[in-house]
């Protein structure tokens, strides 16, 4: 495995709660899909903030398009993501 950390922060809408509930098994489907690619990926203080993902791609683009095809993105749980460089200073995924 190859490629750059992302620390990708997706930010929950207010009001997002029904949505994110009615696309949680396609969110789920989504990320066991990329597994070879995550090192970590939960939601942030409870299920109504936001997520946390650490993806491993080649370029920032790449991990926008993975996020960006997440359902939660489509549905409009989130309100806003970032996607930011991570180096990683410890745990299994140091280079």
């Amino acid at each position: 495995m190859s490629g750059t950390l992302f620390a990708i922060i997706a930010y929950d809408r207010a009001g997002s709660e029904d949505a994110r509930a009615r696309c949680r098994e396609g969110h789920l489907a989504h990320f066991r899909a990329h597994s070879g690619r995550l090192a970590v990926a939960g939601p942030m203080s409870g299920s109504t903030t936001g997520s946390l993902v650490i993806y491993m791609a080649q370029s920032e683009e790449e991990a926008r398009v993975f996020i960006e095809g997440d359902p939660f993105y489509s549905a409009g749980v989130w309100d806003r993501i970032e996607v930011l460089n991570f180096k990683a200073a410890s745990g299994n995924w140091v280079s």
